[in-house]
């Protein structure tokens, strides 16, 4: 029996100068929905107590009728995406997440809107989706037997992970119109365009999650016998993990290792400091304002980077300001106010670098 699977909507491609090379093009794609290391997720819920008005209007699943359908979940409901949660944080990544009760202190704000499919917006996307929408719904009662797996999905996408079946190294060919036949009948009821988007499709290689495919993934969905035609092995159906494989748990804490216990290296006002990283990794720095004014913070070289400024607020950081100048001809530049007297983070990730001097960042 085939069953519920995440449903991701179709986002536009992302749009890069011409003239790119292929080594920039691929770092930019692999790394533009990834949060920055020591990011704190918060995530909050939509609940009955708060958001009881909360709705919207969707069709009924298999009938076409239209219903008004609420965003709020119950405390069981609550409780399983808490769980999840502290999977994922117990891999030791250096990301962390955080419940807050106010959504417009949120990241991520989940919904439970039955009917209206699982899903999430993947990694930094939550950024532009408005502070009164779902970041992410679970759209089916996730306290039943095999449900915690499509939760910790939900969650890799939130991190930055995307489908591992689309994967291009997976080689997998599949019987379209069987796919297409299962996944519009129950319990999914999906369009053609829903199943190519989130089956179908084949990733470019810059999006997938690693060289290798992971079968075992839990970004991989399950499937029944009869849709898979190559490779022989997998005609007889998809059985993943219901939880983070050991390759999911090698590509998050790639991405967002563990802390440097020794701390981030103080970033002095008018003192450039080099850099020195290779793609996809990331410097951190502190700087206490000697006075309260406007600094300008940016990165210097031929380098794609992204820098954020966060704010120490009882000793957690808070994003102040960001700049992601991936694929475009100027540095990363943010222009904020600092005071005298506060604690600040400034990390930067680098996309890719292509020329032969030295990339740095400096506060003036």
């Amino acid at each position: 029996m085939t069953r519920r699977l995440c449903s991701l909507p179709r986002q536009p491609a992302p749009c890069f100068a011409p003239g790119l090379t292929a080594e920039r093009l691929g770092a930019l794609l692999a790394g533009r929905r990834m949060w920055v290391n020591g990011t704190v997720l918060h995530y909050a819920f939509f609940d009955d107590v708060h958001d009881g008005s909360a709705a919207s209007v969707i069709p009924v699943p298999g009938t076409g009728e239209l219903r008004r359908m609420p965003w709020a979940g119950g405390q069981e409901q609550r409780a399983v995406v808490r769980d999840a949660f502290r999977e994922w944080q117990g891999l030791g990544i250096g990301v962390t997440f955080a419940e807050v009760g106010d959504r417009r202190e949120a990241e991520l704000r989940i919904g439970f809107q039955a009917g209206g499919g699982s899903w999430s917006a993947v990694g930094r996307e939550a950024l532009s989706v408005g502070r009164s929408e779902r970041t992410m719904n679970l759209g089916w009662d996730m306290t039943g037997p095999g449900e915690r797996g499509a939760v910790l999905h939900q969650i890799g996408h939130a991190l930055g992970m995307v489908h591992e079946h689309q994967s291009p190294h997976a080689g997998l060919h599949w019987d379209d119109e069987a796919v297409y036949a299962e996944l519009a009948g129950p319990p999914n009821f999906w369009s053609r365009e829903t199943t190519y988007t989130n089956v179908l499709r084949t990733l470019d290689a810059g999006e997938a999650s690693g060289s290798v495919w992971d079968p075992q993934s839990v970004m991989t969905f399950p499937f029944g016998p009869g849709l898979v035609l190559e490779p022989e092995q997998y005609r007889g159906g998809l059985d993943p993990s219901d939880g983070p494989s050991p390759a999911d748990k090698e590509f998050v804490l790639r991405w967002y290792p563990p802390a440097d216990p020794s701390g981030p290296a103080a970033l002095v006002p008018f003192r450039s400091a080099p850099l020195g990283l290779g793609p996809g990794e990331q410097a951190d720095f502190t700087v206490e304002p000697p006075e309260t004014r406007d600094y300008t913070v940016g990165t210097f070289g031929d380098a794609d980077t992204v820098l954020v400024v966060f704010e120490e607020r009882d000793g957690v950081p808070r994003f102040l300001a960001g700049h992601d100048d991936g694929g475009a001809p100027d540095n990363a530049a943010v222009r904020v106010r600092l005071v005298k007297g506060r604690r600040y983070v400034v990390r930067v990730r680098l996309y890719s670098t292509w020329g032969s001097g030295e990339t740095a960042v400096m506060c003036w």
